[in-house]
């Protein structure tokens, strides 16, 4: 369950300020308008081990194919266009289907919302809830055929990603301003147990992963600190994104604006590349 002590809190998009890690205050606000991408979802919703869960199906899909990603959202899940748009374009791009699973169990923070109060959302949605539906949809998958898995995740997910990729349970695990992190001890648990290839993706002006915080993940996964002095085998990278904001990776400051698009791109385009190399 969550540890509100010792958790970093780096959600964007609510009206509140949350204490977090260190006494650090995170001020949120909503979703902008501006931040919604363009274009229609054209993936289907199914159940998978009771889970709704949303299906981007690339055009051409080898036959017998065993592998697939998992996409793990923000707090605003699947109502967020933009969560279903980049899982078909991650299909398209990769050639396999995409799985994003409803692990908010119909709760997701309302991407217009003007006001949220977190402090009754976040209690219903401790890892003792949501980690035993990501589970269930992964051991759906299973039984369907689908051995080997890569995940995507962002802000809110990116816990998730962490706690499959401590568990050996994927293959490759990508993140993009990931939330609710425990650091350094997140990270020497890797180090420890993993044998993952880790891809985080950071914003130089995200509040809560900040970049004196990657800056410690780094250390660890480097090998370059007192108490960790080997590098993590399995590989691990982490892209600093110069000027951008929490979110950036799913929704952009201004989906129009070229420079949030191309950043945007560059951390959708490495997601692709760690996923056809590991995958």
């Amino acid at each position: 369950m969550f540890n509100f002590k010792s958790l970093l809190v780096v959600l964007v998009g609510l009206a509140v300020t949350v204490s977090a890690h260190d006494g650090i205050t995170q001020k949120f606000a909503p979703v902008s308008p501006a931040s919604l991408m363009k274009g229609e979802p054209t993936g289907t919703m199914v159940k998978i081990g009771g889970v709704d869960t949303y299906v981007a199906r690339p055009p051409h899909i080898k036959k017998g194919c065993k592998e697939a990603i998992l996409f793990l959202t923000d707090i605003f899940g699947l109502p967020l266009p933009n969560n279903k748009l980049l899982a078909d374009r991650f299909a398209r791009e990769t050639s396999l289907p995409v799985y994003v699973p409803d692990y908010l169990n119909g709760d997701p923070i309302p991407y217009n919302a003007t006001t949220i109060d977190l402090t009754e959302w976040l209690p219903r949605h401790g890892e003792d809830v949501t980690s035993p539906l990501i589970l269930s949809v992964i051991g759906g998958l299973n039984q369907q055929g689908v051995k080997t898995f890569a995940t995507t995740a962002y802000c809110f997910g990116g816990l998730y990603a962490m706690r499959l990729a401590q568990n050996n349970t994927v293959a490759v695990s990508v993140s993009a301003h990931p939330s609710f992190l425990t650091v350094p001890e997140d990270f020497e648990t890797l180090q420890a147990k993993s044998k993952v290839p880790i891809q985080i993706h950071s914003a130089e002006l995200d509040t809560g992963f900040t970049p004196a915080i990657a800056a410690i993940a780094d250390g660890v996964m480097n090998g370059t600190t007192t108490e960790n002095t080997k590098r993590y085998k399995p590989g691990y990278m982490r892209y600093a994104h110069a000027g951008m904001v929490h979110g950036f990776a799913v929704r952009p400051a201004n989906a129009s604006d070229p420079v949030e698009v191309a950043e945007l791109d560059a951390a959708f385009y490495a997601t692709v590349k760690a996923i056809k190399t590991y995958l």
